[in-house]
Parts: structure tokens; sequence; C-alpha cells
């Protein structure tokens, strides 16, 4: 079944569905990672993005239940150069094809992903609509009426509608989880699932919180420290959040990922931009400018904050090696402190993955 891609500034690409039939609509982007496809699919800061893969064999590994990052396939469509069509993993338990078509993605290959790719780097990302149905006219109309990418709350669509507790049940996977040591509310503004993976083998007992819990909600579970997770959107469109982390400033320990960073940068005062063509991939390089490291990290963000106007409480910690951008924070007096990409990986390198530590450090010293 033939499947098109067209995107706002008129740009066309035909390809062949190899997912569900229908028609799609959402912010074009792409990731660099060779694989994780499974954990990017399921990530909920792709929600209302068309994630194309410039890695040109997707697939080859199947699809396994504990590779899953959240309860379904967030991506509004996916885009691939060519699919593995006979996996070979013992993991596997069906194909990226059964798992698309299951999820009801429209999904398309052989395109020139990387035709693809330098459009959306030299023009920047943009809408754009796939389908498996409609005519180019037909999807014009469609993509020239619905609504943009950054006019739309998609953390209110993927965080959970309430408080529970994290049962601890993929400890398996990290050896066994130790016996929580701290308690910590995790605010779910789009949360992987390695996240509170990560939280537990450090000792803490998790409570997660909807992206609507003010303050005082936080503060009534009673936490020793509060994390604010990754999520997908416009971070400008969060002021209930950005105030919540405002209040809870001086509180509590904090940690941001990700989007959580950005909360953590406009509650200090900074502004927020929006990047060109973002950063998603595994293999973006950070700099530590206290201490100097530089590590390999995995990030998902087309948002950065703008330091030029954060208050004197803050301080930059990491830069961006590739563009210079803002990749963490922290408060000069408080134990609170925040990064731009993922610590939790999933998928990508681990270099980071000892802030949880540093974080559970300054939540049991505050103790």
């Amino acid at each position: 079944m033939k499947a098109i891609l067209l995107l706002a500034d008129g740009t066309t690409f035909e390809g062949e569905s190899i997912g569900a039939s229908g028609t799609t609509i959402g912010e074009a982007v792409f990731a660099t990672a060779m694989t994780g496809y499974q954990e990017m699919l399921t990530d909920p800061s792709f929600a209302g993005q068309l994630l194309t893969l410039t890695y040109p064999l997707v697939g080859n590994y199947g699809v396994n239940p504990q590779d899953v990052e959240s309860g379904k396939i967030q991506v509004e469509g996916f885009i691939v150069r060519e699919l593995c069509e006979e996996p070979n993993n013992w993991r596997s338990n069906m194909t990226l094809r059964e798992y698309l078509t299951r999820g009801g993605i429209v999904t398309m290959q052989g395109i020139d992903t990387r035709a693809l790719t330098r459009h959306l780097r030299v023009s920047g990302v943009m809408m754009g609509a796939m389908s498996t149905e409609l005519t180019v006219a037909e999807l014009k109309n469609n993509l020239d009426s619905a609504p943009n990418y950054g006019d739309l709350n998609f953390v209110e669509r993927v965080s959970t509608k309430q408080v529970y507790e994290w049962t601890g049940d993929e400890c398996s996977t990290l050896n066994e989880c130790p016996e929580p040591k701290c308690h910590v509310a995790l605010i779910d503004l789009g949360i992987k699932r390695n996240i509170a993976r990560c939280l537990a083998k450090e000792g803490c007992r998790v409570t997660i919180l909807p992206c609507n819990a003010t303050a005082d909600d936080v503060l009534k579970v009673n936490p020793d420290g509060v994390v604010f997770s990754p999520g997908p959107g416009d971070p400008r469109r969060l002021t209930d959040t950005v105030a919540a982390m405002r209040a809870l400033i001086g509180k509590k320990p904090i940690l941001g990922i990700c989007l959580g960073h950005q909360m953590f940068g406009m509650a200090m005062g900074g502004d927020i931009i929006k990047l060109k063509f973002g950063h998603r991939g595994a293999n973006h390089p950070v700099k530590n400018i206290i201490n100097g490291k530089v590590s390999i990290t995995s990030q998902n963000h087309g948002y950065a904050v703008d330091p030029d106007k954060l208050s004197s409480d803050a301080e930059v910690t990491r830069i961006n090696l590739n563009d210079g951008t803002v990749e963490g924070l922290r408060h000069k007096h408080l134990p609170i402190f925040s990064i731009q990409y993922h610590p939790e990986a999933s998928a990508g390198p681990m270099d980071e993955g000892y802030l949880f530590k540093e974080f559970v450090d300054n939540v049991l010293t505050a103790l």
C-alpha cells in the first residue's frame, strides 16, 4: 500500500505503508540513534510528532515486552528507510511491523530518510501529514487546518490522571532494588519508566503525581525530594507546573530532567527558545563546565533554556558541544539541579546515570 508524507512547506515523499492504514498529522522530526527504536516509539516526549530514524535499517531485533517506556506507542507517525521483516533476537516476541500495526501507527518505508533529515536540518522542523488513503491535495487541506505542534498541551495527554506508587516490578532488570531509604515525588510530565527504575535502584520509594499537581499536592504526600520528569510539547504552556516548582524551591531537594530542566530554568527567570531542529538521538556530547568532563548523552527535546535572564541564584553547569545550548543548571545555595538530557538513557549511553545517586545523596543530606 502506498503512503505519502507531506511537509508544511509543500515538500512530499512517497513510500510504502508498513503500519496501520489511515491519516495522521504531527511535527516532523528526526532522531540519530542507531538502536532503541522501541524505547523511542514509547517515549511520551515524542507525542505529537512524526518520527524519522536516520539509521537506514530498523527492526532487526524485533520487539519485546521489556523495552517499552510507557503504556503505548506515543509517536503520531513513524518513518524509516527500510524495515527488517525477519528479526533475530532471543527476546523478540513480534516483528516491528506487527507492533506498529497493532498500535494503530501510520508508518512508511522506502523514502530517502537522509534527504528528509537534511531538509529538516536546513529548513527546520515543521508540521507534516502522512496518509495511506488521501491524495496530496486532500492531505494539504487537512494539514492547513490542523493546529501547530506548539499550540497543543501534550503533557496533559500523556500524564497520569491520578497519584500512584511505583511498584518496582521491573527491578529485576537492574538486579534487586534495595530497601527504600528515602521517599521521592516524581511529577509525571511524560515519564519514561526507566527514570522510576533508576530512582528505585538508588533506594527511593517513588510516588508518581499528575502534571497538574500543585506544590501543596506534592507536600501532602510528604516526600523527601521531588523530581520533575521529561515530557512533550512547548514548555511555555506549562505555567502551572512552573508555579508549582517555584513554590517548592527551598522546601525540598529538586531534580529536573529535560522538560523538568526547562521548568527549573523558567522558575529561575530564564526564557525558552525553540531549536531549529532539536536534539534527538543517543550521541550528543555535553561538557560539564564545572569540572571539564565530557559525556555522550541521550537526548530528545526541541526547546532549550535561554540563560540571559536567569536569576543570580542559578548557574549554568553544562553545555552542548554541538551548538553551545544550555544542558544543565543548578541553584547556587540549595540542593537543586537540572539536566536537559536523559541520564536514564533507554536508549543510549549511561554516562550520566550517576546523577540519580547525586540527587539521592542531596535528599539524604537534607533529611
